[in-house]
């Protein structure tokens, strides 16, 4: 019911109209979406720099349904990469397919995905493809292994979900192929056909498949903000001799933001994904949506960050 409840409520434009201009209910997204405009993103991301934290920037957006959009959203990616190059940032960027019109044609998708990964290459800087949900998994890693990875193998990278049960196949093909893996755990409703339903199986497989990436992975991706699972992989990089750069850890922009910073201290790689745009409030209510225990994992972190800070002072 309250899946159902946030769903209906993203839809509304009413809602939508009257939330962007609260004062409160900006107050609060503020916390975890980096301002509606490109400006407010990079002085974001100049901010997490100066305390040693890494970011991936996404534009916040639905999916495509012309090509006059996709192309709108690749301007915005093409003058990302053009402020981190000129402004000599510490970031990448993170795009959706279904932004760059997947759901329009294969060929429009690789065509101007093509142009941005080009202008990357250009700066030497990275794109990550973010994994949607399992219904464009096959296609996604398709259109990554066939069109883009070939021609552009430093300057992209995917994005893998541990509650596929799929997961653990994705990442030995990835491994043979040397590609750059996110691994995070998946926020998307999926059926218990295609993903594990139980929290313990997920993790499982999230550790399963961390090990994987830190022992024969390029430059994986940790994102999770499970102390239990990053103590784990403090532990297997430890026992099996990895250092500490050949691995990262990947968070949300506004979430344990002490765990962050600690880890940073600790001499461990932080890179905070960074989302803005005028779309945050459907961004919000979706991603509650998509797992309504969000709610008290964004609130309750937010008390766990608190109560951090509050013994460390």
């Amino acid at each position: 019911m309250l899946r159902n409840a946030l769903l209906f409520l993203s839809n509304q434009q009413g809602i939508f109209d009257f939330v962007r201009h609260n004062g409160m209910a900006k107050s609060f997204a503020s916390r975890f979406v980096a301002g509606e405009t490109v400006t407010t993103a990079i002085e974001a991301v100049r901010g997490l720099n100066a305390k040693g934290i890494t970011a991936s920037l996404d534009l916040l957006g639905e999916s495509t349904t012309n090509e006059k959009e996709a192309y709108a959203t690749q301007r915005e990616y093409l003058q990302l990469l053009d402020l981190i190059a000129t402004q000599k940032l510490n970031a990448n960027v993170s795009l959706k397919l279904t932004a760059m019109g997947m759901d329009i044609s294969d060929e429009l998708c690789v065509k101007v995905t093509r142009e941005i990964l080009e202008r990357a290459k250009q700066y030497g800087t990275f794109v990550r493809l973010d994994m949607e949900s399992s219904a464009y998994t096959q296609k996604t890693l398709d259109l990554f292994e066939k069109h883009f990875y070939p021609d552009f193998r430093e300057n992209v990278g995917i994005v893998l979900q541990s509650y596929l049960y799929r997961t653990e196949a994705d990442v030995k093909r990835a491994n043979e192929l040397g590609a750059r893996v996110r691994i995070c755990k998946g926020a998307y409703k999926e059926p218990a056909t295609v993903a594990f339903p139980e929290k313990a199986d997920v993790d499982g497989s999230f550790v399963k498949a961390m090990h994987l990436l830190m022992a024969h992975g390029n430059y994986p991706g940790i994102a999770t903000h499970d102390e239990l699972i990053i103590a784990e992989a403090r532990r297997f990089a430890k026992e099996k001799g990895i250092a500490n750069d050949r691995f990262e850890f990947q968070m949300l922009y506004g979430v344990r933001r002490d765990l962050q910073e600690g880890l940073v201290r600790d001499g461990y790689r932080v890179r905070c994904y960074v989302p803005f745009g005028t779309q945050w409030y459907p961004y919000l209510m979706r991603r509650l949506a998509e797992r309504p225990a969000n709610v008290a994992f964004m609130t309750g972190n937010v008390v766990k960050e608190w109560i951090g800070g509050r013994r460390t002072a």
